[in-house]
């Protein structure tokens, strides 16, 4: 059977929107760096969400939960190898998301044979500043771009750009500020998937606009979803970096939503 240029456009337009589609409710991640570290934060229901990938490496990802075990594991596959047969200054983010992980995402998106990946994720690499910090966004189709400072991804591009936008200004000395600010950029870019519509609708009534980032965070909360956030220690002396946060150490950010 011929396959035209028409055909392939087609096609490729039905699997962005198949992926969107589920991608788009999707509880985003949020990376944001401070003084002592750097974290990543996201809500979930049962399933981890962020991992440790290397000694100063992690990442978080929405999607489907058996393709970020997908990446993940492939992205601690590399990084391991990397170290073994180079050495441990050779691991870097940049080499992992640019030559290992978006190639192989792009010839699964690039197969018509298969279903493209469902997800979107951060991987985040620790620097001895917190202006150097580098954060990688992978999407579905292999294509990433790259930060520094913070990054988010979430259900669409639109909510990604507005929760990064309240982080510009954001200068974060400690922990606890640093968590506010990321939980209030996760309720951005879950409440703000699109544009605001005009005030009226074509038959003139007024629209109702969405819940502020506050209410839609205490929504998720009555729903049963929790913080999942964990940071890279950038002074410490323990072996790993690595430390997923306790309910301790949230409950002073989330007391005001409930």
């Amino acid at each position: 059977m011929s396959y035209n240029f028409y055909d392939f456009n087609n096609a490729l337009q039905q699997r962005n929107e198949y992926v969107e589609d589920r991608l788009r409710d999707g509880s985003p991640v949020v990376g944001l760096s401070y003084d002592g570290g750097l974290l990543l934060l996201t809500l979930r229901h049962s399933q981890r969400k962020v991992y440790e990938i290397y000694d100063k490496m992690m990442m978080a990802a929405l999607g489907k939960q058996s393709d970020i075990e997908s990446i993940r594991l492939a992205a601690i596959d590399a990084t391991h190898r990397e170290g073994f047969q180079r050495s441990e200054d050779d691991v870097s983010v940049q080499r992992l998301v640019g030559f290992g992980l978006s190639p192989a995402v792009k010839r699964i998106y690039n197969d018509n044979n298969t279903i493209p990946l469902t997800f979107k994720g951060v991987f985040a690499e620790l620097h001895p500043e917190p202006a150097d910090d580098l954060y990688f966004t992978l999407g579905y189709d292999g294509e990433f771009r790259n930060t520094k400072r913070f990054a988010v991804v979430a259900g669409t591009v639109y909510a990604s750009e507005q929760a990064e936008e309240s982080l510009k200004d954001a200068h974060l000395g400690n922990l606890e500020d640093t968590l506010k600010a990321a939980l209030k950029a996760w309720g951005i870019a879950r409440t703000q998937l699109a544009p605001l519509p005009e005030k009226l609708d074509e038959d003139g009534e007024e629209i109702v606009p969405p819940p502020t980032p506050e209410e839609i965070i205490k929504t998720a909360f009555a729903d049963g979803l929790s913080v999942e956030a964990a940071i890279l220690e950038r002074h410490t002396k323990r072996e790993s970096r690595f430390r997923l946060l306790t309910e301790a150490q949230l409950e002073p950010v989330l007391a005001d939503y409930r």
